[in-house]
């Protein structure tokens, strides 16, 4: 039982947060280096999952003593101050409802739910259970947080217009005849929603936080071969709400690009433009400025930033910037890119 609806039991003697960990597969290593680093702050004290090879795996590299094949066990068997739910999207919903009935703070691997009205529904319904925040990490690397300073900061004036583009080849055959980006995350050869909602997802979400409230006027997108059901392309058009146009331009399936994601950012100004280029980061006009980010450390340090983040909060009491109520404004723009492309009516 939770001290109040805001503060998880614990937090007000300044001991370590004990956390549940869902969900032992691939990204949840990420998660579990960022708690690392928070050592005397919070700890995982238990992993949740029914493959037990992956939780082994977990519980072994990083010193975690109890095992769960069963959530709902976890949460009935073992004291815990909050929840990390780093399993599969269509677990998310029933995972966060099951957290909040025993009143324990949630952190979600994005998104949500698997659509806008069933998150819209959940933030409602564990609204006065618990507080939940969406681990939507993209946000928080650090070129991100920098230029959104910059922006802040009146460097480049008003915002004109922008475009943010992805190109991969990460689902086209390597020269060992293989997908890369399907080797790396099976599940997206199977899901009618890929590159948008798994994807895209982050960077409409980033764009938000960089140039404040977008709405979608169009959207195209495509699939470059049949064993997929998703797509794997995509041109969006978005309109600001302080006037700006966006563009975001995007394929997994670019031949002669290499098979990894480099975000490629450019945000003109009336004064000046910010570019993103991969590990470099630019801003021209008044107040020029340069810096250079190591991406590898970058993809990490966005889950350190995003779990350190919602432990902060938990202790001061004060909002995530990712809470429910701001998720759900990227997910309508998700949910407006299929509507207006009519990917889902077609064969």
């Amino acid at each position: 039982m939770l001290i109040s609806r805001h503060e998880p039991k614990g937090t007000h003697m300044n001991k370590p947060l004990r956390i549940g960990l869902i969900g032992a597969g691939m990204v949840s290593r990420h998660h579990l280096l960022a708690w690392a680093e928070l050592a005397g702050q919070a700890h995982v004290a238990a992993v949740a999952d029914p493959a037990h090879d992956n939780a082994a795996r977990r519980m072994a590299e990083f010193g975690i003593s109890k095992f769960y094949d069963d959530a709902e066990a976890m949460l009935a068997e073992t004291e815990l101050d909050a929840i990390d739910i780093a399993a599969p999207r269509q677990m998310h919903a029933p995972l966060v409802r099951h957290a909040a009935k025993r009143g324990l703070p949630v952190l979600c691997q994005k998104p949500l739910a698997p659509n806008l009205f069933e998150a819209i529904e959940l933030a409602a319904e564990v609204k006065n259970q618990t507080r939940l925040m969406v681990h939507e990490n993209w946000r928080f690397r650090g070129y991100y947080r920098d230029a959104a300073a910059w922006l802040r900061e009146g460097r480049i004036g008003k915002v004109k217009q922008a475009q943010l583009t992805l190109l991969t080849s990460g689902v086209l055959p390597g020269p060992d005849g293989l997908r890369p980006a399907l080797e790396r995350q099976p599940f997206m050869r199977r899901e009618r929603r890929m590159l948008v909602a798994e994807v895209l997802i982050h960077h409409l979400d980033t764009l938000r936080m960089l140039l404040g409230p977008l709405r979608v006027t169009a959207a195209e997108l495509s699939r470059s071969f049949s064993e997929m059901a998703g797509e794997d392309g995509a041109v969006i058009q978005l309109k600001a709400a302080a006037g700006g146009a966006v563009t975001v331009f995007a394929s997994f399936a670019a031949h002669g690009f290499p098979a990894v994601q480099v975000d490629r950012l450019d945000i003109l100004g009336d004064a000046g433009s910010i570019r993103l280029d991969g590990p470099l980061l630019t801003c021209a006009g008044a107040s020029p400025a340069e810096k250079h980010y190591d991406l590898a450390a970058e993809y990490q340090g966005s889950y350190n930033r995003t779990i350190a983040h919602f432990v902060q909060s938990l202790r001061d009491n004060t909002p995530f910037e990712t809470a429910p109520e701001d998720n759900i404004e990227t997910l309508r723009l998700v949910e407006d890119c299929y509507r207006l492309s009519g990917w889902e009516t077609k064969p």
